[in-house]
């Protein structure tokens, strides 16, 4: 567990991912399509990072849009794709399939065990739902033991400890308190097991009310704060806006097609956008503010996923 004492952590984008650093492990916070560190992925294409080693739950467009713009080397996820919705990530997919990034398949239970064990600072954490399965076979690290109590056979995972988390969320103080909104996904193992945590959020407020809402990630675990409105944008920040289909549904398309429609896309929305505040302006800021009203009726919520 790192600790940073610095009292005010409050910079830039542009200047917060010079932290991360070519080859970095790198934890993705957010799962799926909800509260994804967005703004910082497309930093991290727009600053040129390459060999990034990436961990997380389950994830979508950002592990995707960095196999996409050639910045992944190597993958460690349980599950990358748009889920029922728009189905396998194209750009992930041609990737594992042509092995021109490494694949290690992981589960939420291994990867939990490892984050805890590098929490409690201890050489290994016993498991036992993958036992029987082929997932200690894609990890050359894990090892097993024998339970001196009962004579079981276990798993046996290392510690995890990132170089660096990235995490979204809906507001922290300049200090580096965060709220986050349920559910957690793996954002406070993150925390407490990287070794620099940056943290994006909607809007930077004071102490008194980061605490009102309630503290999920103290100041002494980040590093970095961010503010950057819409900056999981096109997953969701609930309660702040609900995840943007169409947008997704563009990228979707365009990486299933590659070549020259995927460079279209990143030239419009990530690596032909100097700032967030460009991708915005690309983005159109209507449709943004669309979002936040997916809470007015079940009618207008039903409206944003057409």
């Amino acid at each position: 567990m790192a600790f940073h004492v610095n009292p005010d952590k409050l910079t830039g984008l542009s200047r917060a991912i010079e932290m991360v650093h070519d080859g970095a492990v790198v934890a993705l916070g957010g799962g799926l399509s909800a509260r994804l560190p967005m703004a910082m992925v497309r930093e991290l294409v727009r600053q040129g990072r390459s060999g990034l080693h990436v961990v997380g739950s389950a994830h979508g467009i950002d592990v995707d849009l960095l196999v996409a713009a050639g910045a992944l080397a190597v993958c460690e996820e349980s599950y990358v794709g748009f889920e029922q919705d728009f189905g396998l990530a194209p750009a992930y997919r041609r990737a594992a399939q042509a092995g021109t990034i490494e694949v290690r398949e992981s589960c939420c239970g291994t990867l939990i065990a490892q984050l805890r064990a590098a929490e409690a600072g201890l050489p290994f954490m016993p498991v036992r739902g993958v036992v029987g399965t082929d997932i200690p076979r894609l990890h050359p690290e894990y090892g097993f033991v024998t339970c001196p109590f009962t004579g079981e056979r276990l798993v046996a995972v290392p510690p995890l400890r990132p170089d660096v988390a990235l995490i979204h969320a809906p507001m922290a103080d300049r200090h580096g308190n965060v709220h986050l909104e349920q559910p957690y996904v793996l954002d406070e193992r993150f925390a407490a097991a990287s070794r620099e945590v940056i943290v994006s959020v909607e809007r930077v407020v004071s102490t008194e009310e980061v605490q009102r809402a309630g503290i999920t990630v103290p100041a002494h675990l980040v590093s970095a704060v961010v503010e950057v409105p819409y900056g999981a944008h096109p997953s969701s920040c609930y309660p702040d806006y609900a995840y943007d289909r169409a947008h997704i549904g563009e990228y979707v398309r365009a990486a299933a097609q590659g070549g020259a429609a995927l460079e279209d896309y990143l030239q419009r929305y990530v690596t032909g956008t100097p700032s967030e505040e460009a991708y915005q302006k690309a983005v159109g800021e209507d449709r943004l503010r669309s979002l936040g009203t997916w809470a007015e009726s079940t009618e207008q919520w039903k409206e944003l996923f057409v």
